[in-house]
């Protein structure tokens, strides 16, 4: 547990005490009063219901609990997940992403976004970026694999969100490249090899394609290491912009066909991010959800929600529960001269013989 000095949990805690002893005064003082007004608020017996007696120390409690908890939070430091924060992580969280990234000439064109005015490749650096910002980029390595007539690898297992945003920065890679057809397979085939010596389902291949024809054979076998494939399509898939006398638009048909033969995802992201249900899925270990990392923070969160809860319904509890009494008429059943049940007042005499 850390983040806390001992000064800082010394005020804490004599915090919670003077409240304690403050709150204990008051309820005692309350005590008294409501002792000279028993017979009149729990009956001819004078005494509340058993469990009634539960309520002053637990109001005490949670007041001391509140503002314990309330300083805690307090001083502890944000609990900020930045992308590329430098913290260690260990080698069992460690997780990489082998980004295969289209980047023949199609990606240049301009007809995606929601207004269809960006570039494809500019699209995809927003759908990309967007993902980055909302996981813990201090626990990935990323690597990116630029395809177009082959692969190229471009970076290779960095933890400097700066060098990838850079790359994505609309960086004219096709020019390191001969002119022809795209070839998606090669940047599928690049991203197992690269991968095939880590660890298990640790990996996850993100491809960003407009589309390619696929052939029937030949689809790369990811290796063990790779746990999840998502295939994000850019491109607007309605009307296509002509290109060396070829109408391109995206292959929204091909690119499913490739995320279903790899036994992964699809995403249309020529208008929408990737959406948190997807990433929280990816961002998962193979062995499910991490345990929580109880400390300070989780502690003081637990005593604050507790704390509340019984602040809060403790009173309506009161009221409802806290004794059987029922001052007031109470109506009483009886017999007509017709034989039928009548209901007529009876004043209760509460305390009187």
């Amino acid at each position: 547990m850390v983040g806390l000095t001992d000064q800082q949990l010394l005020w804490s805690a004599l915090a919670s005490l003077v409240l304690l002893g403050l709150a204990g005064s008051a309820e005692w003082l309350h005590a008294r009063r409501v002792q000279r007004l028993a017979i009149l608020i729990f009956g001819p017996t004078g005494q509340p219901a058993l469990w009634a007696g539960l309520a002053v120390p637990l109001r005490c409690l949670a007041i001391a609990g509140l503002a314990w908890s309330l300083l805690i939070l307090f001083w502890l430091p944000p609990n900020r997940r930045t992308p590329g924060q430098d913290r260690p992580v260990s080698f069992e969280k460690l997780k990489h992403v082998v980004l295969v990234l289209d980047v023949s000439p199609s990606m240049r064109l301009r007809d995606a976004g929601v207004a269809s005015d960006q570039s494809r490749m500019v699209r995809a650096r927003e759908v990309l970026e967007s993902w980055f910002r909302r996981i813990p980029m201090n626990e990935y390595r990323v690597s990116i694999l630029a395809t177009y007539t082959k692969a190229l690898p471009v970076v290779e297992d960095t933890k400097d969100i700066a060098v990838v945003e850079n790359v994505l920065n609309d960086l004219p890679m096709h020019y390191a490249f001969q002119a022809g057809e795209t070839n998606l397979f090669s940047g599928l085939e690049a991203a197992a090899e690269l991968a095939r010596g880590w660890r298990p389902r640790s990996t996850t291949v993100v491809l960003v394609s407009d589309g390619d024809t696929v052939p029937a054979t030949g689809m790369p076998v990811m290796p063990a290491s790779v746990a999840d494939v998502v295939v994000v399509g850019i491109g607007d898939p309605v009307n296509g912009t002509f290109l060396n006398g070829r109408n391109s638009k995206q292959d929204v048909s091909t690119l499913r066909q490739i995320a279903a033969r790899l036994r992964g995802f699809y995403h249309n992201g020529n208008d929408r991010h990737l959406p948190s249900e997807l990433l929280r899925r990816l961002t998962l270990s193979a062995e499910g959800a991490e345990r929580l990392n109880w400390g300070w923070r989780e502690w003081a969160q637990v005593v604050l929600l507790i704390s509340a809860v019984t602040l809060a319904f403790l009173p309506i509890l009161l009221n409802f529960c806290g004794t059987r009494w029922l001052p007031g008429i109470r109506k009483q059943p009886v017999l007509s001269k017709w034989g039928m049940d009548k209901s007529v007042p009876e004043r209760q005499t509460a305390g009187l013989g």
